[in-house]
């Protein structure tokens, strides 16, 4: 016999399971699937629970952000050009549903590459032994004298860099956000971490005009922040540091400037959970709401894609 004492289940008191709370009911449940399903059917038959749930709250944010005429501002990493949705994103500038959007400099870099040639993202374990790795000169020279321009004429890098590749500069111009956004006369800004970019390894590059126009274009970024105010949305696509940072400075500045930023909603889409995009998009804006959703790029995207699509048609 142990030496220790026990518990007597017997004294618990227990109650009716109708007398208990439960999160998940039968009314909940995913729908059965049927050969030839469409997106409209499919979104209903999801359950209504969890991340499912959360993604059919975060489409009817976004529509109703259309509908009253709220801006949806998109925040996006380089790879979700290289996982190839920059068609996608097209098309949702021309549903309504993109009005303002924010890259990295890498981002920027694929978009140019694919425009200008058709083809983007080098082998970096390869090419780096090789001492070969971002040294592809006509990137750099147009990226770097893109700047320059800018910086002349008083431009952000998007949108010198959108206003090159629209002017035919681009042989597939008709694929590139950024070029694309330009000709619909949607803010493209690109926020540059000097020293993170290919572009910025090679003589061509001047610190002086890159930061100029970069800091331009958080100045435009920051004037969009106030539209979001009482309705509108903000989504992250797989940047884990710079874009979060710079989302939270240009709130401050916007709420600093222009008074109450609140009521807006944001969502964080990647693969893996980071800090930043948790704590400075969801967390600390203190908006109406935060959503975390998790999975590729190249699958969420276009999900999310055709279910506004199909709520809009």
């Amino acid at each position: 016999m142990s030496r220790y004492r026990e518990i007597d289940l017997k004294r618990v008191q227990t109650i009716g399971i109708a007398e208990r709370e439960s999160k998940v009911r039968i009314s909940m449940l995913a729908k059965l699937l049927e050969k030839g399903e469409t997106v409209s059917g499919l979104l209903k038959k999801m359950p209504s629970l969890l991340g499912s749930r959360d993604f059919l709250d975060l489409t009817d944010a976004l529509v109703q952000a259309r509908e009253a005429g709220k801006p949806v501002l998109w925040m996006m990493g380089a790879h979700v050009i290289k996982a190839g949705l920059s068609p996608i994103l097209i098309q949702l500038m021309d549903q309504g549903i993109v009005q303002g959007l924010a890259l990295n400099g890498a981002g920027a870099i694929h978009d140019v590459e694919m425009a200008l040639f058709g083809e983007t993202s080098e082998d970096v374990s390869k090419t780096l032994i090789t001492g070969r790795f971002g040294m592809a000169r006509e990137t750099a020279d147009f990226l770097n004298e893109s700047a320059i321009q800018g910086r002349n004429g008083e431009l952000g890098l998007g949108e010198a860099l959108g206003k090159r590749l629209a002017e035919n500069e681009g042989s597939h111009f008709e694929q590139s956000i950024l070029a694309q956004a330009y000709h619909r006369a949607i803010p493209v800004t690109v926020h540059v971490a000097l020293g993170t970019d290919i572009v910025h390894q090679h003589a061509s590059a001047d610190g002086a005009a890159i930061g100029a126009c970069s800091l331009r274009d958080f100045r435009i970024w920051t004037e969009l922040i106030p539209g979001i105010h009482q309705g509108g949305v903000v989504l992250l696509f797989g940047s884990a540091v710079i874009l979060p940072e710079v989302f939270l400075k240009s709130l401050a500045v916007a709420r600093n400037v222009h008074g109450p930023v609140e009521d807006f909603i944001t969502a964080n889409f990647d693969m893996i959970h980071h800090y930043r995009p948790r704590v400075n998009v969801l967390e600390r804006p203190a908006g109406r709401k935060g959503y975390a959703l998790t999975g590729h790029h190249e699958i969420m995207l276009p999900l999310l894609a055709a279910a506004l699509i199909d709520r809009l048609a």
